[in-house]
């Protein structure tokens, strides 16, 4: 009788997943097939792969070119951005200060930064490292972006501007997806260590994953070769080379560029425990302290249905974290100009996979789920086809741009002469825009980012269209108002750029005198 239990019970631990990794071993040729099939199906020119399981890379591998009308093919070493999936070796590289003595969790960031200063007195007295790390200091998500993107701007010198980005919430009493927090972070690092964020990561943690195929700037790219190039998708879809964009005054938050080949040690050394080739590159106490929640966020309907596996989402610390069907995931996206990559560990499995792609397109995290998901045997659905859909019949940034242009009031004419709209504008955020009169018409610049710049060409009333001087991944059509008192005096400027990302409308630029 106890025999029988216990084979019913080994039944029960059979049938209940928990021995899921003797049911799932997926077909390698159809994952291939699939993933070939979608990258296809999303029109992107070129993108790579790695899946660990166990202890094992059982996959790293490219698909497509370089580059769209190239023939040129991605492989297992082919350098991508990974972006955002910086964070999580930022996290690391604290952690590992930590487990130095260096460093605590619960360190205030103006003790290592004096300069640092939030939207109040009582935030930035009381940030702490771990705030950083997990998006809930009271900044909105993407906020304060325009003053690092495309900036001559140093780290500091960023760091030095946050207190003009205003506050979006209470103080640990809300979730916003904050570069800043991140870039500060990385300054944190350089103060403790002497060396920059990226080479103490680079002395750290790359070189001893044996990441030989991993950089930490643009800078670099000619000296490793074989690298894909980014693309902008336009309204039709169709994929537009563009040409890579120097992150290095945000790279705590996003700047690392990698290869499925790399990315495959950097999960194997996650899931298991921190440690690659008997060596400790993170405590587990530490690992354990970043794949905890530390801010929570209702988990929407939407998403539920999309994933009808999970039942919370929140962020650790340099770490997305959530549940699929009983088990823990840890996941990042990231997004870079051009690119887009994507960083899933089912820690409980041993599992992990890593997507990397040359285009602007969401295909990264839907073929993440899917390979999931048949190790894990959740469910059998086309990932690729639902998200496909939804892509196409989602409301875009090409809706706000048509609302704008539809709005236009056609044969109309400046209140004032050209040369009276010229002149410095400044607001804390942005710094300062300088508008000129060439010839018959206006163009623009922001000093801190001097590549921000172009023409401007009327629109209508007081309103200018933006045509901008080189090619910009997140944003294109946008327009300029020149704001005039009850006298008929130029006395600010204020943007409207549609886009989700660089937000150029926060706060109002005032006229210099």
């Amino acid at each position: 009788m106890k025999n029988r239990l216990y084979v019913l019970f080994l039944v029960y631990l059979f049938i209940g997943g928990y021995f899921s990794p003797l049911l799932a071993q997926p077909s390698m040729p159809k994952l291939d097939q699939y993933i070939e099939s979608a990258r296809q199906a999303w029109n992107v020119p070129g993108l790579s792969v790695a899946i660990v399981k166990d202890g094992k890379v059982v996959l790293s591998k490219g698909y497509g070119v370089k580059e769209a009308g190239k023939s040129d093919k991605v492989d297992g070493g082919t350098l991508f951005a990974i972006a955002s999936n910086t964070k999580a070796f930022v996290a690391t590289a604290v952690g590992q200060l930590v487990s130095q003595g260096k460093l605590s969790w619960d360190d205030k960031v103006v003790d290592q930064l004096p300069y640092f200063t939030l939207y109040d007195d009582y935030a930035t007295r009381h940030a702490t490292v771990e705030d950083l790390l997990c998006h809930r200091l009271g900044l909105g998500t993407f906020s304060g972006d325009l003053m690092w993107y495309k900036s001559d701007l140093s780290a500091e010198e960023v760091v030095k501007k946050i207190k003009y980005v205003p506050q979006a919430y209470d103080f640990r009493n809300g979730y916003g997806y904050s570069n800043l927090m991140f870039i500060t972070a990385g300054e944190v690092i350089s103060k403790l260590t002497g060396v920059s964020w990226a080479t103490y990561i680079d002395r750290n943690i790359i070189q001893p994953l044996g990441m030989d195929r991993t950089i930490l700037s643009t800078n670099y790219l000619a000296d490793k070769g074989n690298y894909a190039t980014p693309h902008k998708p336009d309204q039709q879809g169709v994929n537009h080379p563009i040409d890579w964009v120097n992150w290095d005054n945000m790279g705590a938050a996003g700047g690392i560029i990698s290869s499925s080949d790399d990315m495959a040690k950097w999960l194997l050394m996650n899931l298991d425990g921190g440690e690659a080739d008997g060596k400790v590159i993170l405590e587990k106490a530490q690992q354990n302290r970043i794949w905890t929640p530390h801010n929570n966020f209702i988990l929407s309907e939407v998403a539920r249905q999309r994933t009808p596996g999970r039942h919370f989402s929140g962020y650790g610390l340099g770490y997305g974290l959530s549940d699929y069907y009983g088990h823990q995931i840890v996941s990042h996206s990231g997004g870079y100009d051009g690119m887009y990559s994507y960083v899933l560990m089912v820690p409980d499995q041993k599992m992990g996979v890593v997507v990397l792609t040359n285009s602007m397109k969401g295909i990264a995290p839907v073929l993440a789920y899917y390979i999931v998901n048949q190790y894990l045997q959740a469910e059998s659905r086309d990932f690729s086809e639902e998200a496909l859909a939804r892509n196409n019949n989602n409301k875009s940034h090409y809706d706000d741009i048509a609302e704008r242009k539809a709005a236009r009031k056609m044969n109309t004419q400046p209140t004032l002469p050209l040369e009276k709209y010229a002149g410095t504008y400044w607001a804390g955020l942005p710094g300062k825009v300088i508008v000129q009169k060439e010839g018959d018409h206006l163009s623009f610049f922001f000093k801190d980012n001097p590549r921000l710049s172009g023409d401007l060409v009327h629109w209508h009333y007081d309103t200018w269209e933006i045509q901008w001087d080189e090619t910009h991944a997140w944003f294109d059509f946008g327009t300029l108002q020149f704001k005039l008192d009850n006298n008929l005096r130029v006395i600010g400027l204020h943007f409207d750029v549609p886009n989700g990302d660089i937000f150029f409308d926060e706060v109002d630029l005032v006229r210099e005198e």
